[in-house]
């Protein structure tokens, strides 16, 4: 990936950075560079995400999927970093027709939509949690269960388990002789799309894993101790400025429907790792150039407290626009509809540093898996570096966990003192 900065440049936005206080900030890139070299090297907890190129293997993957590569479909059971990594991926990417399902939240009445929808005799499951006691993966996987039971399926032989070295779901495919794969020590779920955790779904859809990882490697060979020379690290330095100058909102815009997933992917990853200690951007979602019609109006004109990221391929398939005997849109006859989605990306950078609001460019050759896989590394590093920056433990989430532990004991899972808050709300209703 290639990433312009530009337009957060304060010569042009404001908040924006100046070249010198970029010069400034890269002895800290460089620092931060080293502290992540090391924790690559040693292994180390969080760190040890950014060597997983080098150390996913495509074919063990492939042999684990191998027993339902006839299947139909595919619903993976997971939520959070044991989900959207994968969806990005085959949301993405054009693979061989599989039709994928992504349970990764609880609302009874979609998981039955779903179910019913799905031709279970043809369908695979793929339930993914690193503990193996995620409460909505397990309920989602015991509800999936039963439909297949019902359904007089053997769920049994048409199951995939993705979990850590011990656990239920470990237990569970070691009772029943399940195909099964390693969550990879020292990384969290939302750093292990390039893992089993994403590359399951993939390889069901025979998408091409090896050229994922290699896109993935090539940009781990452009980290290096400066900004300007590595693009994520120069994404990942510019956000934190941008943030510490009033943008504390990034917009994940990009124009490409088919990388509406990894905006989603983008978020989680974001907002996990660096919301702690009240610092860190609020990643917002949106999808160019649907989102100029509800959301430009915004970030233009609105509040200056925003950075725009913009994703654009350079090459993308295209379409001509049939010409019309109406003279207002006669111009549209000379154009595709590859064009015209330029010309609004285009159109709408050129409209935001118009307006003096701070935006980045990153482009890609094209949305395909190498490409992809490179974005992918790339903005975990550009993320781990800001974490770096920001100085906070990227790689924990105390917040959800509390959650997590309010949600088993209002279930009765356990006596947890997370679970008496919710019993003490404070309420000022306004009833019908």
């Amino acid at each position: 990936m290639d990433v312009d900065i530009g337009n957060a440049l304060a010569s042009v936005a404001s908040p924006g950075v100046s070249r010198a206080s970029l010069e400034r900030l890269d002895e800290q890139v460089a620092a931060a560079h080293g502290r992540i070299e090391r924790g690559m090297a040693d292994g180390v907890h969080g760190y040890e995400a950014l060597n997983l190129p080098g150390r996913t293997d495509p074919d063990e993957i492939r042999a684990a999927v191998a027993p339902v590569a006839d299947c139909d479909a595919l619903v993976t059971v997971g939520i959070g970093g044991s989900a959207l990594g994968a969806a990005t991926l085959v949301d993405a990417l054009e693979g061989d027709g599989t039709e994928t399902v992504f349970l990764d939240n609880v609302d009874p009445d979609w998981v039955t939509g779903h179910l019913e929808a799905l031709p279970l005799e043809s369908t695979a499951i793929n339930v993914v949690s690193r503990s193996g006691t995620t409460a909505e993966t397990l309920a989602n996987f015991l509800v999936v269960r039963e439909a297949f039971e019902s359904a007089g399926v053997d769920w049994t032989e048409r199951t995939i388990v993705t979990t850590g070295e011990s656990g239920p779901l470990r237990d569970l495919a070691d009772r029943h002789d399940l195909p099964s794969l390693r969550v990879p020590d020292g990384v969290p779920g939302r750093y292990s799309a390039l893992s089993a955790v994403g590359l399951v779904a993939a390889a069901a859809c025979n998408l091409d894993l090896e050229a994922i990882l290699e896109g993935a490697a090539a940009e781990r060979e452009t980290l290096t101790g400066s900004l300007f020379e590595c693009p994520a690290y120069a994404y990942g330095a510019t956000s934190y400025a941008l943030d510490q100058r009033g943008a504390g909102v990034n917009a994940m815009m990009p124009y490409a429907e088919s990388l509406e997933t990894y905006a989603e992917w983008f978020a989680q990853l974001w907002a996990e790792s660096l919301g702690k200690d009240d610092l860190g951007q609020t990643p917002v979602r949106a999808l160019g150039a649907t989102d100029q019609h509800s959301q430009l109006q915004l970030y233009r004109a609105g509040p200056s407290d925003k950075l725009v990221t913009f994703v654009t391929p350079r090459e993308r398939e295209d379409r001509p626009i049939p010409s019309t005997e109406v003279e207002d849109l006669a111009y549209l006859g000379d154009a595709t509809l590859g064009e015209l989605l330029e010309a609004e990306f285009e159109a709408t950078e050129a409209s935001l540093a118009a307006a003096g609001q701070p935006n980045v460019r990153i482009e890609l050759e094209r949305v395909d898996a190498h490409e992809l896989g490179g974005l992918l590394y790339g903005m975990e590093a550009a993320c781990v570096l800001a974490g770096e920056l920001y100085g906070v433990n990227t790689f924990e989430q105390p917040a959800v966990e509390w959650a997590k532990k309010a949600t088993r004991g209002l279930l009765g899972g356990g006596d947890f003192e997370e679970a008496d808050a919710v019993a003490e709300k404070t309420e000022l209703r306004i009833e019908r």
